[in-house]
C-alpha cells in the first residue's frame, strides 16, 4: 500500500500544513543545492526569489555563497521596508513580492521583513539519498511491519540523513537516525568502544521502538513524528495546551517548537511523496541491498583477530561495522564483549540483529564452549542506590544485551533486588 493510500487515514495532510507540504517537496525535488530559495519562515507560500549559488565544493564557495545569499536577503528585506513604510510598488518585483500578502497591511510587511529566511535546494543530495535507499529499505520496511507500525515510516531518514549512515550534526546527532547522545542510549549502546548510532540496522530498530513509544504516548503519527524532532514530553505538553496536531502546529509556541520542530511533519510527508515518485521511475538505479550475516563476540576480541575471523580487509571491516570505535579500530582497545560482527553471508534473521538494551528477545550469544558446558557462571549483585543496568553492566565490564539476557530480559533496576551478573570463564 502506498503513501497516498495513506493520506487521510495513517499520515493526513491538514489543510493547515499543505503549502508547506507543496514546500518541501519543491525543496526535495525542484531546487538543488546549487539554488537558495529566499522564502517567509511563517508562511511557507511566500517565496521571494531563488538565488544562483556556485558549487559548494569549490574553492572560496561558502564565502562566494554566503555573500550572494545575505546580498538577496536583503534585497528583499529592502522591498518589504518599503511596503510597510506605506510606499506604493514602484517595480515589477515589488509588486511581485506585494501581492503575496493578500491584505497589504503594514503590519504584515513589517513583520515579515523579520521573518526573511534562506533554504537551500536537496534536489541533487536527496537523489543520492534515494540511490543509496536501495541497500537499506527493504530491511528496514521489514523492521517496522515486525513491530506493527507503518512500514512508510522507513522513509524518515531522507529528512534525517538522506540515508547516509555516516551522518553527524553540529547537535551531536549521529547516524542515518540521527539520534542524539541522550536519547539513543534510552535504545541503543553507546560508548568509547561502540556507537550502534552508526549501525543502519540497530539504529532502525531502535527508531522503530522509538516512534512507537511516541505513537503509544501521543496517538496519532503526526504528533509521533514530531516528538521524534522535538521530543516527546515537549510533545505531551504542547498536546495538553492545545489538544490536537492541527492546533499545535497553528498555535503553539513553547520552548524550541520553532521552525524545524513545526515543519518536521511536513517533511516527514513531503519526503516521502518525492522519494517514490523518483522510486517509480525507469532509469533510476538504486543500490542493491547487501545480504549479511551475524554472531556475537562471546569475549572481548582484539580487531586484528576479527580481520583474520572474517577475512575482510580493513576497510570492509569497518564499513560493515560503523558501530565500532576508533580506539578498537585502531587497535587501543579489543571489541566489547557481546558484540555483533557483521560480515558477508547468508543473511540471518532479523532478531539476530538486534543488539540493543530493550528489545522483545534479545538473541543469545554464541557460544564457543561445547553445548553441554556453561560459558559463563552467575554471580549474585544486590541492586544499590543510582545503580541502572547501564552503570551496573560497565562495573562487571559485560554488556547491557548480556546483563538484561541473564536476568529474563530485564531491562530497569529496583535498589535492593538482586541481579545475575555473568561472568564468563576463562
Amino acid at each position: 500500500m502506498g503513501f497516498v493510500a495513506h493520506a487521510e487515514t495513517t499520515f493526513p495532510i491538514y489543510p493547515c500544513i499543505q503549502v508547506n507540504v507543496r514546500f518541501w517537496e519543491a525543496i526535495y525535488g525542484r531546487y538543488t543545492t546549487r539554488q537558495g530559495v529566499i522564502h517567509d519562515a511563517e508562511d511557507l507560500g511566500r517565496v521571494y526569489s531563488v538565488v544562483e549559488l556556485i558549487d559548494w565544493k569549490l574553492p572560496w564557495a561558502s564565502l562566494v555563497n554566503g555573500e550572494r545569499i545575505k546580498r538577496e536577503k536583503d534585497r528583499v528585506k529592502a522591498v518589504l521596508q518599503s511596503l510597510a513604510s506605506g510606499s506604493p510598488p514602484q517595480t515589477t518585483e515589488a509588486r511581485r513580492i506585494a501581492a503575496l500578502f493578500p491584505r497589504k497591511r503594514h503590519s504584515n510587511f513589517s513583520q515579515a521583513r523579520d521573518s526573511v529566511r534562506l533554504q537551500l535546494g536537496q534536489k541533487d543530495r536527496f537523489l543520492e539519498g534515494v540511490i543509496r535507499s536501495g541497500r537499506y529499505l527493504a530491511d528496514f520496511r521489514h523492521t517496522f511491519e515486525r513491530y506493527g507500525l507503518p512500514k512508510e515510516l522507513s522513509y524518515l531518514p531522507h529528512v534525517e540523513s538522506s540515508f547516509n549512515p555516516k551522518a553527524y550534526s553540529k547537535a551531536g546527532a549521529a547516524g542515518l537516525w540521527q539520534f542524539t547522545r541522550s536519547t539513543g542510549s534510552d535504545y541503543l549502546l553507546i560508548t568509547p568502544l561502540v556507537d550502534e548510532r552508526y549501525d543502519p540496522y540497530l539504529a532502525t530498530d531502535a527508531a522503530a521502538r522509538l516512534l512507537r513509544d511516541n505513537y503509544k504516548a501521543l496517538g496519532s503519527w503526526p504528533l509521533a513524528l514530531t516528538a521524534y524532532n522535538y521530543g516527546r514530553a515537549g510533545m505531551l505538553r504542547a498536546v495538553g495546551e492545545h489538544g490536537n496536531y492541527e492546533r499545535i502546529f497553528s498555535l503553539y509556541n513553547g520552548g524550541s517548537f520553532k521552525f524545524a520542530a513545526r515543519n518536521f511533519y511536513s517533511e516527514f510527508v513531503a519526503a516521502t511523496r518525492v522519494a517514490q515518485r523518483l522510486e517509480r521511475s525507469l532509469t533510476l538505479r538504486k543500490d542493491q541491498p547487501e545480504h549479511l550475516s551475524t554472531y556475537r563476540l562471546a569475549t572481548a576480541t582484539a580487531f586484528s583477530r576479527l580481520l583474520n575471523q572474517t577475512g575482510l580487509s580493513h576497510d570492509q571491516f569497518v564499513r560493515l561495522n560503523p558501530a565500532l570505535q576508533t580506539p578498537v579500530i585502531e587497535g587501543k582497545q579489543p571489541a566489547p564483549q557481546g558484540y555483533l560482527v557483521r560480515k558477508p553471508g547468508a543473511k540471518t534473521t532479523m532478531p539476530a540483529r538486534i543488539a540493543h538494551k530493550s528489545s522483545p528477545k534479545l538473541p543469545k550469544i554464541k557460544k564457543q564452549s561445547p553445548p553441554s558446558a556453561t560459558p559463563y557462571r552467575k554471580v549474585a549483585y544486590v541492586v544499590q542506590k543510582g545503580d541502572s543496568m547501564t552503570s551496573i553492566a560497565r562495573k562487571f565490564k559485560v554488556s547491557p544485551q548480556v546483563l538484561s539476557a541473564a536476568n529474563k530480559e530485564q531491562r530497569m533496576v529496583r535498589t535492593g533486588e538482586k541481579l545475575f551478573i555473568p561472568q564468563y570463564n576463562k
